[in-house]
């Protein structure tokens, strides 16, 4: 992705959303767009010197976000899954920090989604 539809990218979607997921799809249809990302394939922190392989990903969730020129968005978002080669444990990225500032965009998308009906 160039620079300049990064940029643009970044400033449209939640912030540092780029960092950790890559656009898989954009679809749009009846005033609405669904933007589908699935988590990159970056090792979560604490895991660098543990063998991981990716094993796909955790179901979607949907996420209202902010109206892009008169459409409401949905975010839809698939968290990536490793498993520890040693041990056959299933880890994910803690999302702790992400997880709030999502309740705070999917609250104001749903006070959005009450003022366009």
């Amino acid at each position: 992705m160039q620079d300049a539809e990064r940029k643009l990218l970044s400033l449209l979607l939640p912030e540092g959303l780029l960092e950790y997921f890559d656009i898989i799809e954009v679809i749009q249809r009846d005033k609405q767009l669904h933007i589908h990302l699935d988590e990159k394939n970056i090792v979560s922190s604490g895991y660098e010197n543990i063998k991981l392989e990716s094993k796909g990903f955790m179901p979607s969730a949907e996420i209202s976000d902010f109206p892009i020129r008169g459409q409401k968005v949905t975010l839809h978002v698939r968290r990536r899954r490793w498993t520890v080669i040693d041990t056959g444990k299933i880890i994910t990225r803690d999302w702790n920090l992400v997880r709030q500032g999502a309740r705070m965009t999917t609250e104001f998308g749903i006070f959005l989604k009450g003022i366009f009906g």
